[in-house]
């Protein structure tokens, strides 16, 4: 999965100088993200002036203000699309690579049973969930990397906690505390959910093998046969359901409420009137990055359970082929 792309002569210039590109790339957008975070406090403090003392501004600093905004924000939308646009190209090299190096060994692996499912779908499926999981990975490094600092300036302005009172750098440790509650909540609840992904595949290989079979051959995929594979595609659907209905529970409220946290971490500070409209915008949005990048395994882990099945798939899959290297040529030709 990784040395076929990493390690090959072929590939280096998309492996290496295709990274540092979306590295580049990735931290420029997050740059970005924080001047429209600066420009949502100074935009709010003007709206906040205009509105308790109205005449304070004229029309000329609102389109100002406005037009400041625009130009980040083409330059934004200029940057993610043409990232995204690598990203898809970069992912698929990715992607040829494992698809090259498997079929070179195709002969020592055709025999086991889903190999085709391994090679054209599981590598698909791992390309496509790498070019959405890997790259908001990398951005939520460096979306904490840039937003940690302004929070931990931030949180100078935050009087006290509620029910705890002054703390310092408290916004940052709210943000910690409350993401690493929801990152072990989920994967105490959600435990079983691999293993059920992984058996998920097996069995849903076993029935698509025998209706494959029954294309050519007649007494192959007869209703008796086909109905014992299907049903026990059905049993692992069905526990695989249950699993999901409380790890969603938990996941959802999770999150409904975590909308609510930095305005409760704000309550004394918001009661007391101690930041303007402005701070408060700044306040909230930084608070957001930083909980959300701290929050990765949270919000993806539906994704991370589909890429460990993955992973563990193509891993046995890849581990046949090492056994068959290994394999001496006289114990080969002896069996």
């Amino acid at each position: 999965m990784f040395q076929s792309f990493f390690l090959s002569r072929r590939w280096l210039p998309w492996s290496v100088l295709g990274t540092a590109l979306i590295l580049f790339a990735t931290w420029y957008r997050v740059q970005l993200d924080v001047q429209i975070n600066e420009w949502f406090g100074t935009f709010y403090d003007l709206i906040q002036r205009a509105l308790g003392k109205p005449g304070t501004i004229t029309m000329a600093d609102y389109w100002t203000q406005v037009s400041s905004f625009l130009r980040i924000a083409m330059v934004y939308v200029t940057i993610a699309v043409v990232l995204d646009f690598f990203v898809k190209h970069y992912i698929f090299r990715w992607r040829q690579a494992m698809n090259d190096y498997y079929m070179a060994h195709w002969h020592k692996v055709r025999h086991i049973e889903g190999a085709a499912q391994r090679v054209q779908e599981d590598t698909m499926r791992f390309a496509s969930i790498m070019e959405g999981l890997g790259i908001d990975f990398m951005r939520s490094l460096m979306v904490l990397v840039a937003f940690l600092p302004i929070l931990a300036n931030l949180s100078a302005k935050v009087t006290e906690l509620p029910f705890i009172g002054p703390v310092p750098y408290s916004l940052v440790w709210v943000a910690i505390g409350f993401a690493l509650a929801g990152t072990v909540l989920l994967a105490i609840v959600g435990v079983k959910l691999p293993g059920l992904q992984f058996q998920n595949q097996r069995v849903e290989a076993a029935y698509r093998k025998e209706l494959v079979y029954g294309e050519d051959d007649p007494n192959r995929a007869s209703p008796p046969v086909a109905g014992k594979l299907f049903a026990d595609v059905r049993f692992n659907y069905f526990r695989l359901f249950f699993h999901y209905l409380y790890f969603d529970v938990a996941k959802w409220s999770y999150i409904q409420f975590g909308a609510m946290v930095p305005y409760i971490a704000l309550a004394p500070t918001l009661v007391g009137g101690v930041v303007t409209l402005g701070v408060m915008q700044q306040i909230v949005r930084a608070f957001g990055r930083v909980e959300s990048a701290f929050q990765f395994l949270v919000l993806s882990w539906s994704t991370v359970i589909e890429l460990i099945s993955v992973y563990k798939r193509l891993r046995a899959f890849e581990k046949q082929i090492q056994d068959t290297d290994e394999t001496p040529a006289g114990a080969t030709e002896a069996a």
